[in-house]
């Protein structure tokens, strides 16, 4: 019989898509945001991280060094990067462990793991990655296994954040941490009305251009101003069960990072 907190794959399927929420502007089924966030990861996968430079004029890459620079993984540890297929996160962790760590990379699009063991296949550490796909509201795995769970620009397109996040506190073991990067709330109204407007304008006519899918980078930029700002988040993973949270701001506000602990 399965330990209190553990499940199998996919018991929670009957809860999901049974509420509604946002699909950045537009209110739609839990269920509908979820197919639609897979064929908008399908559709960009290719050249997904391209845009990333372009949109943030490469910032991101500062973002995530940042990410793990606070995590400071350890050789050994064992983390599951959610919603990380092209292997961004992973390989950085990698590169700061020398190779010494076991990475879990889920995601929920086949395409964009696709593109991570693509560039990983160069790598002599490789063989340390897992790739799987799957649902951060239900994660298929047992509870108590990761040391760390990480997830990079990807908790904003979850149907239901609150049972992502407690899906994160379950399968984290005594002592392990919760670390999320998300695009946040500008406090700055000037900046932020300058951030829109380029935001709004820009970044959809790049998806055009660079990808020839508008509308997938319509949805992004709605789905950040959708977004909680960083004290609600902060208090969502406090819901979820997680102690001693806290965020960093990082570019006055544009993006964040927030961590928490399994006591």
């Amino acid at each position: 019989m399965a330990q209190d907190g553990d499940r199998e794959q996919g018991e929670s399927a009957s809860r999901r898509g049974s509420g509604t929420t946002s699909f950045g502007f537009e209110e739609v089924s839990e269920a509908e945001k979820t197919r639609r966030v897979h064929e908008v990861f399908s559709s960009v996968a290719r050249r997904y991280d391209l845009m990333n430079d372009l949109m943030s004029g490469g910032v991101h890459r500062l973002w995530k060094s940042a990410m793990i620079d606070w995590l400071a993984p350890r050789p050994g540890m064992r983390v599951l990067d959610v919603a990380g297929g092209t292997g961004d996160i992973a390989f950085r962790i990698l590169d700061r462990t020398k190779g010494r760590a076991e990475i879990t990379v889920l995601d929920l699009t086949e395409a964009m793991l696709v593109e991570g063991r693509r560039r990983a296949a160069a790598r002599q550490d490789a063989d340390r990655l897992s790739w799987v796909v799957g649902d951060a509201q239900d994660l298929p795995f047992r509870s108590s296994t990761f040391d760390a769970y990480t997830i990079a620009f990807g908790i904003r397109n979850v149907a239901n954040i609150p049972r992502a996040l407690a899906e994160a506190r379950r399968v984290l073991r005594p002592g392990g941490r919760l670390m999320v990067l998300e695009f946040s709330r500008v406090p700055n109204e000037l900046l932020r009305r300058a951030y829109d407007a380029y935001s709004f304008k820009a970044i959809p006519l790049m998806g055009e251009i660079v990808t020839s899918d508008r509308a997938s980078y319509q949805y992004l930029v709605e789905s950040i101003r959708r977004f909680p700002d960083q004290e609600r988040f902060a208090e969502m993973i406090r819901e979820a069960g997680f102690d001693q949270v806290t965020f960093r701001n990082l570019s006055m506000g544009i993006a964040a990072i927030h961590s928490g602990w399994v006591i």
